[in-house]
């Protein structure tokens, strides 16, 4: 989807979302999508290159978009654009670890998301914690789909997300309060400061609590975990606040310095003496100095400081409720980069060249208990990742032919190094070592993107690509376990390789738009879980390593490390496959009418592995087919009425494809009203008809149904001044 900023807030926005080169604006008149189009510059390009030359398919959602969407969470929003993967679980009833994102069926981690251009991607886990910006906060966000490693690096397979701030604007003050069932309630505040014509400040907090719902399903189809004793809704409260700056030094320097402190506090296993609580500190700043009229070269730094402690809850064959594990993880990355662009007639329409680096560094201490309270296994491992990238990219635009070429290219340099590394027996002091050795990888990620103008209104577009990824610490440092089974780190884990390519058809009109986009990516040496089977000499053996070298792995249902009835271990054994079509209409059928239709076919599959995963089946929490619909009445000048529907089609909870998650249909409604010209007032439901079905995962290895969203109300206000 892609949006535009409108004249009228928050009516005529209300649709004002699309796919690869739309951008739509009021209902009457209806656009002239041509013209709009020239307004948009996406920044996440890292070369401010117009919509309508971006090469991959790009996907624009304005502030206005986002405010009136029936969903109340950013990922809940984006949920709803073809290409993205997520369930019907706002983030704040999982796991801060689970808390991921998936494009094109690539897998979680393998998608940069970014704040302001700097990376929100979390240093340990590799997740998005989604609650560091929330919505009142978000002027805009960008989604370029396919790899974008050439000019991101890592985390760049599935593509880039940069989630944009709002900038001060004339000294004004807003709040936000909106509160809904299930006790959720969001109340928002802002400040702008206009120092002068050369410094604006921007001070911005809020607070977002919720009881929670009962995320764990105990519906028919349902594996023999379901809802436990001691297990409840799943309560959350976060926090947060930031302060922005933006400064002119000279004529041809500008600059800003952001900071933020942000807090989770959850009970995402739903026992409510099991918490985890997540500060976040965060610093970024930057300047862009104009060298002469056709160059600029930009300089970037940020800092991230993480605490994280988080506690387990599980309960025994009895029925006895009891703390499984608590870990600590103290973490940090540190980066920046510098660029210089360069605009030219000619040939070569423009150029830019840049260096970055980044250092994450962190630890997990994790300490794993029986339901007696004896602590069972001790693991602690201590680490440090470092990402180097030198990046050149060339544009040109046909003055002959109206082809558009842009060839850009990275060379990234990887490197690894865990110094600490055991898992100790307390109950005999047996304590296994492991000698990591550092590791390192180097790698050239080019891409090649064309777009081709049939006319003023059709085009054509491809891009071939190859994007890599680096093991988050999470895989190559932290080992946990509960009585449903461990889970080892592997800190011998290296990056995966992907190729692939993209070609789409973009068609406007005065009053709307068609889309098509066709993708295909190859994962070599992909990271996925392995659950070790009792059947295999070659598992019995690694699950005796993995047990401190001694003892047999039972495969019992006990809780224990070799009694467990289930061991998993983190490898790069499998190769992955994703094919799909990524498709948009919009319409604007009557002055006081406008439809959206979308759909997405996405097809994953692993074609190689040397573990006992199945090859050539649908991997887990990757449904082939969502499709979307969306119905927008205007029945005055500052009302509109929207509703939603979304349908996610069967998928499998596992890639083993044993636990099947049945199809389901979801409707949402939206209303909103422009009592004055500064005050919003809004009323949303999520699944309107309260439909009660279970959601498909967030990885591909789950073992428990997860309930999605019940009927939820929500009622709200912004007040600007």
């Amino acid at each position: 989807m892609k949006c535009l900023k409108t004249q009228q807030k928050p009516i005529a926005a209300l649709v004002a979302c699309f796919i690869a080169g739309n951008v739509w604006a009021q209902i009457a008149p209806p656009p002239n999508y041509d013209q709009k189009l020239k307004d948009v510059i996406v920044d996440a390009t890292r070369s401010g290159t117009p919509l309508d030359e971006v090469p991959l398919n790009t996907t624009i959602l304005t502030k206005e978009a986002i405010e009136i969407a029936p969903d109340q969470t950013i990922d809940q929003i984006l949920k709803n654009v073809p290409g993205v993967i997520l369930n019907d679980q706002p983030y704040y009833q999982k796991d801060p670890t689970g808390q991921s994102i998936n494009t094109r069926g690539l897998g979680n981690a393998r998608t940069l998301v970014l704040i302001d251009g700097a990376p929100a991607n979390d240093a340990f886990y590799g997740t998005v914690q989604w609650n560091l910006v929330p919505l009142s906060s978000i002027d805009s966000v960008e989604y370029i789909r396919g790899g974008v490693s050439s000019l991101w690096g890592n985390y760049g397979m599935g593509g880039v997300i940069n989630i944009k701030t709002k900038n001060p604007k004339n000294s004004q003050q807003d709040v936000s309060v909106s509160y809904g069932t299930f006790g959720t309630g969001n109340v928002a505040a802002s400040k702008d400061i206009i120092a002068s014509d050369k410094m604006q400040l921007r001070i911005s907090a809020d607070y977002f609590s919720t009881d929670g719902y009962q995320n764990v399903s105990n519906m028919s189809p349902a594996p023999a975990n379901n809802i436990k004793n001691g297990q409840g809704p799943a309560s959350s409260d976060n926090s947060n606040f930031r302060l922005q700056s933006y400064f002119k030094p000279t004529e041809s320097t500008t600059g800003y310095f952001r900071m933020g402190y942000h807090t989770m506090a959850d009970l995402s296993s739903g026992y409510a003496f099991a918490k985890n609580l997540k500060q976040d500190t965060d610093i970024a700043a930057g300047t862009k100095t104009r060298i002469d009229a056709s160059s600029t070269v930009d300089v970037n730094f940020f800092y991230q400081n993480t605490i994280f402690n988080k506690q387990n809850g599980s309960t025994t064959s009895g029925g006895t409720p009891y703390i499984s594990a608590n870990y600590q993880n103290p973490y940090s990355t540190i980066g920046g980069a510098v660029q210089y662009t360069k605009n030219m007639k000619g040939f070569i329409d423009q150029a830019i060249i840049g260096v970055d680096g980044r250092n994450v560094s962190g630890s997990n201490l994790a300490n794993n208990f029986g339901s007696t309270g004896a602590n069972q296994l001790i693991n602690y491992s201590k680490g440090q990742q470092s990402f180097y990238g030198l990046l050149g990219q060339l544009k040109s635009i046909g003055k002959s032919i109206p082809l558009e070429t842009t060839l850009s290219a990275r060379l990234d340099y990887w490197n690894s190094q865990t110094p600490d590394y055991y898992n100790r027996d307390p109950s005999t002091g047996s304590t296994a070592y492991q000698n990591v050795p550092n590791q390192s990888k180097t790698m050239l990620n080019p891409t090649l993107g064309l777009l081709y103008k049939l006319n003023q209104s059709w085009d054509l577009r491809s891009a071939a690509y190859r994007a890599f990824h680096a093991p988050g610490m999470n895989n190559t440092l932290r080992t946990y376990g509960s009585s449903s089974g461990w889970t080892f780190a592997n800190p011998n884990l290296t990056p995966e390789t992907m190729t692939g390519y993209e070609f789409g058809t973009d068609y406007r009109w005065r009053t709307g738009f068609a889309q098509l986009t066709f993708f295909n990516n190859y994962i070599q040496d992909a990271v996925a879980t392995y659950r070790l089977s009792t059947s295999s000499a070659t598992d019995q053996a690694l699950a005796q390593q993995l047990c401190n070298g001694s003892g047999t792995w039972t495969g019992q249902s006990s809780y224990g490390v070799c009694n467990s009835s289930s061991i998993s271990y983190y490898t790069n054994q499998q190769n992955l496959l994703s094919q799909g079509i990524e498709s948009q209409y919009h319409w604007d059928f009557d002055p006081k009418w406008a439809i959206d239709l979308n759909y997405a076919y996405t097809q994953t599959k692993l074609t190689m592995s040397t573990t006992s995963d199945p090859i050539n089946k649908q991997v887990g929490g990757v449904p082939r087919n969502i499709a979307g619909a969306g119905l927008t009445y205007y029945p005055v000048p500052k009302a509109s009425i929207t509703t939603t529907i979304r349908y996610v089609s069967t998928s499998w909870l596992n890639t083993s494809n044993t636990l099947i998650v049945p199809s389901y249909t979801i409707v949402g409604l939206r209303a909103n009203y422009e009592i004055e010209k500064n005050m919003v007032m809004f009323a949303s439901v999520v699944n309107l008809f309260n439909r009660q079905y279970i959601t498909f995962s967030s990885g591909g290895s789950a073992t428990s149904y997860t309930q999605g969203m019940p009927q939820s109300f929500n009622i709200g206000a912004k007040i600007t001044f």
